[in-house]
């Protein structure tokens, strides 16, 4: 269990320079309180022989950047739900004035 007290709670407001009611205050002292206490759980694990990583998935999350073929226009238009095929130019609704 944490040992954060409501004045804790009331400090950190004070920093953050919160104006707190007292239910306020009470809500997030148990809220912080249980948080703190999941992490003490999982501080408790043994992690032995796991390796740092830096990411959740230990590999970079983004792809290369690599041009591939384009659409033709007909392509692009064949899919727009309000072409106007006869200029070439996708209708949108009007969006200022």
């Amino acid at each position: 269990m944490s040992n954060l007290t409501r004045q804790d709670v009331q400090r950190i407001a004070d920093l953050a320079r919160l104006e707190l009611t007292a239910e306020e205050l009470d809500l997030f002292t148990r809220q912080l309180g249980a948080i703190l206490t999941y992490v003490e759980q999982i501080r408790a694990l043994d992690t032995t022989g796991v390796a740092p990583t830096s990411q959740v998935l230990n590999r970079p999350v983004d792809r290369d950047d690599v041009p591939g073929p384009a659409l033709s226009r007909s392509e692009l238009l064949s899919n727009a739900p309000d072409a106007a095929l006869e200029s070439g130019l996708f209708k949108v609704p009007r969006v200022i004035g």
